[in-house]
């Protein structure tokens, strides 16, 4: 039997503090990561490219990083609006995929069909999560 609680503290790897007990112990809610386990200072956080999309009014930009955090906060935006795992090829695909809607380098106007692509990545969770669980992932790896 699994339920849902606060964690005995917050996730070391995500900050969170909702976990899932079961029988095997505590995961966090968000991540996945086991609680009680540390991530080692020693070794590098694990590579995780995404595909962002930033809004800035009805402008979106998508971009790529592998270090969300240090590059979200150097470009001027209003909202995240989602991840998508992937790198560079991805984020080239999504440029040809929204080119109708390209206004310029990187911002594209926010279109329908951009709008349903976003919403669609949504669904699949609030981005800042997803990243987490994706770096939870490759820590277990």
């Amino acid at each position: 039997m699994t339920t849902s609680d606060r964690l005995p503290a917050p996730c070391r790897l995500c900050g969170n503090a909702v976990g899932v007990r079961s029988e095997a112990g505590w995961v966090c809610a968000v991540c996945g990561w086991r609680f009680g386990d540390v991530p080692d200072d020693d070794l590098p956080l694990p590579r995780i490219d995404v595909v962002y999309y930033l809004r800035y009014d009805r402008r979106v930009k998508i971009g790529t990083s592998r270090r969300p955090r240090q590059r979200l906060a150097s470009i001027r935006h209003h909202e995240l609006l989602a991840f998508e795992q992937g790198d560079r090829m991805l984020e080239h695909q999504r440029h040809v995929e929204f080119a109708d809607a390209r206004e310029g380098g990187e911002w594209f106007t926010l279109s329908a069909p951009l709008a349903a692509h976003v919403a669609g990545l949504r669904r699949a969770g609030e981005p800042w999560n997803l990243y987490a669980r994706w770096l939870s992932e490759a820590l277990r790896g």
